[in-house]
């Protein structure tokens, strides 16, 4: 009797806890973020839902900027829910690695919220562990960025990663909680910049997904912008500027090809990329920023003198355009675009946060007066 009274027991134990395992994966919800909205797509006609070219461009570019597009870098998914806890799970398309960047920003997640009537404040940043280790094919994470919320509608917004591609994600909320695409006016659907470069627009090497440039810019301009940079691969290709030139509602592009151009093609390529897109949408700004003199370059020789070269061979050119029509054209010097410590890189090229905020405070004034001006 007391054998039997000690197995009951046991299976009684065990029957709570399968109850209480139940309860707990039960208590989610699984939103698949396609149901929500997406934000800083320039086009709908991709290879998968989170990437950032067209797919008729895989046969006309070259295999690494084809594949580097392919990450998700600047897109994200706008909300607003209830839920008392708010997580995410996504599958990863490489599960990639980089020695210079933090994880955290190469394939992980940030979740801001909007606070009051008008900041964007960062919640928490999911630290991207695969779910399961000892299957080599599994890419998916899953994890909660924040509980304990106070169970009344607020705004949200997920940046996905900036160095890896994304085949599908849900956002997970609290079983029968509400969950819409959020307030239509955050982030303003009719203003978008088309944003063009390198792998520092990308967001190399920010060690958190919302501390891009586009991605600041974005918040604080409340509008999209179309993260269209290329790690090593904005070379100012035509058939890029022709695809740019096809999103019918940019209000304004930013062009920063120069990091990953030489002095030559400076000199060669700017003309004819940048006239592509002002003969196609001639009422749309473009704006020419300065590639940045690298903290090293004050004292390599070589490139002390090499990266001003190319910043003129780019700006001869905006002045030839500039001669032959002076409208919706404008150029961006360099000059603090690094803030005045130096202390903005990671490795002499690609940005710290720190780097990203200087970024953002060089730039954005001037696409903010640009972009009052064009609406006046």
């Amino acid at each position: 009797m007391k054998q039997l009274s000690i197995t009951l027991f046991a299976a009684i134990i065990c029957t709570l806890t399968a109850i209480a395992d139940d309860s707990t994966e039960a208590s989610w919800q699984y939103v698949d973020a396609q149901q929500l909205r997406i934000i800083n797509k320039g086009w709908d006609n991709t290879l998968r839902d989170y990437t950032r070219i067209p797919a008729y461009l895989r046969d006309s570019v070259r295999p690494d900027l084809w594949e580097r597009s392919q990450c998700s870098s600047g897109i994200a998914v706008r909300f607003a829910t209830d839920s008392k806890r708010i997580g995410v799970k996504y599958e990863l398309l490489w599960n990639t690695h980089l020695i210079h960047m933090a994880d955290t920003g190469l394939k992980g997640t940030d979740l801001y919220t909007f606070e009051g009537d008008s900041v964007w404040r960062h919640v928490n940043t999911n630290r991207p562990y695969i779910t399961d280790k000892n299957d080599p094919e599994c890419k998916t994470v899953e994890s909660t960025y924040v509980s304990n919320l106070d169970g009344k509608i607020h705004e949200y917004m997920i940046y996905l990663p900036l160095y890896d591609g994304v085949n599908r994600l849900w956002v997970k909320i609290d079983s029968g909680a509400v969950i819409t695409s959020g307030r239509p006016d955050l982030i303003n659907p009719d203003i978008k910049i088309v944003a063009y470069g390198t792998s520092i627009l990308q967001g190399g090497c920010a060690s958190r997904t919302g501390m891009a440039a586009t991605n600041i810019i974005s918040r604080e301009l409340n509008c999209e912008v179309v993260n269209i940079g290329i790690s090593g691969e904005g070379k100012m290709d035509a058939c890029m500027a022709r695809a740019m030139a096809q999103i019918a509602d940019a209000d304004m592009y930013l062009l920063d090809p120069v990091p990953n151009c030489t002095e030559m093609m400076c000199d060669t390529l700017t003309y004819d990329f940048v006239n592509i897109l002002r003969k196609a949408r001639p009422e749309v700004p473009i704006v020419m920023l300065e590639g940045p003199i690298y903290p090293y370059a004050r004292y390599d020789s070589h490139f002390g003198n090499y990266l001003p070269r190319k910043n003129q061979a780019f700006r001869r050119n905006y002045e030839r355009l500039k001669a032959e029509c002076r409208d919706n054209l404008y150029y961006i010097t360099s000059d603090g675009l690094d803030g005045v410590e130096d202390d903005g890189t990671v490795d002499g090229i690609h940005l710290t946060d720190l780097g990203f905020r200087h970024y953002a405070d060089k730039v954005e004034p001037i696409l903010r007066e640009i972009l009052d001006n064009s609406r006046k």
